[in-house]
C-alpha cells in the first residue's frame, strides 16, 4: 500500500522564496504542498484548517519571527527552519527543529532534509523532558556554554524571543530559551511565572507585597528590584502556596 502524501506547509514573508521551495518541493515524490503563508497570522490560520504534518518556516519576518510561531501553536509535526541566518541555529535545534537550511536551498539538501524527516519516522515532534530542580542543563549563557544548576537560578525574564536568566551563584546572561520553554520544562513546585515576562523561583522569595490594582510585587533575595506579579498569575501564586 501506498504511503500517504507528506503535507507540508511553507511560511516565508518573501513571495519568490515560497515560490522556489515549494517549486522544489513539487518534484519530490511523495510531498504535497497543502499551503503558504506570509507571516506569522496566516500561519497560524493555515496549520489549524490544514494540519500540515512538516513547517518549513523561516525566522526573520516582518512583524513576529518564526519561533514567535513556535511560541504560539501547538504542531505536533515537524518543523524546519530555512532561512538566510546561521546565527539562529542554535536556538533552532534547542526547540527540536528538525532540520535548519540556509538560503539559498539546493535540491540535493532539501531532499536529505526530508529523508531525516522519513527516517524520524514522521512520529509528532518530541518534547524536552522535563528537568528537576537538581538537574544541570548544559546550555548557553551570555558567551558561554556552561552546566546551569537549576535549583541556582533565582529569577527569568524575557528578552524577546529569548530569555535573561538570573542565579543565585552569580550566573547571569542571555540564554536562546523562550518563557514558554522554560514554563514547559521548569518543576512546578519551585518555579512560578508570575507575569507575562516573569518566572520567579518559589524559594527565592523574600516577601510579597500588595501593589495598585489588586497586583502585589514579590522581593527576591539577592535581588534589588522587586517583580510585579500580575492580577492574571496572582491566585496561580497563591494556589502554589496553598
Amino acid at each position: 500500500m501506498d504511503k500517504p502524501l507528506i503535507k507540508a506547509l511553507v511560511v516565508d514573508d518573501e513571495r519568490l522564496a515560497r515560490k522556489d521551495l515549494t517549486g522544489m518541493l513539487a518534484r519530490i515524490p511523495g510531498i504535497q504542498v497543502v499551503g503558504e503563508a506570509q507571516d506569522v497570522p496566516s500561519a497560524i490560520k493555515a496549520i489549524e484548517t490544514l494540519g500540515p504534518d512538516v513547517i518549513f518556516l523561516d525566522i526573520q519576518m516582518p512583524g513576529q519571527s518564526g519561533f514567535d510561531l513556535v511560541e504560539q501553536v501547538s504542531f505536533k509535526g515537524k518543523i524546519i527552519f530555512v532561512t538566510a541566518y546561521n546565527e539562529f541555529a542554535l536556538r533552532a535545534f534547542e526547540i527540536n527543529a528538525l532540520d535548519y537550511l540556509m538560503k539559498p536551498v539546493t535540491p540535493e539538501r532539501l531532499e536529505k532534509s526530508l529523508e531525516r524527516m522519513h527516517q524520524s519516522g514522521q512520529s509528532p515532534t518530541k518534547a524536552a523532558e522535563p528537568l528537576n530542580y537538581t538537574d544541570r542543563l548544559f546550555t548557553t549563557v551570555g558567551s558561554k556554554i556552561q552546566f546551569l544548576k537549576i535549583n541556582t537560578i533565582t529569577l527569568i525574564r524575557s528578552e524577546g524571543d529569548y530569555t535573561y536568566i538570573t542565579c543565585n551563584n552569580g550566573v547571569k546572561g542571555l540564554v536562546t530559551k523562550s518563557m514558554k520553554e522554560w514554563e514547559e520544562r521548569l518543576p512546578e513546585s519551585y518555579f512560578c511565572r508570575v507575569h507575562r515576562n516573569a518566572i520567579i523561583n518559589t524559594d527565592a522569595i523574600d516577601h510579597i507585597e500588595k501593589w495598585f490594582n489588586y497586583s502585589y510585587q514579590v522581593k527576591l533575595t539577592d535581588i534589588d528590584e522587586p517583580v510585579i506579579i500580575s492580577r492574571r498569575y496572582a491566585k496561580k501564586l497563591k494556589d502554589l502556596f496553598g
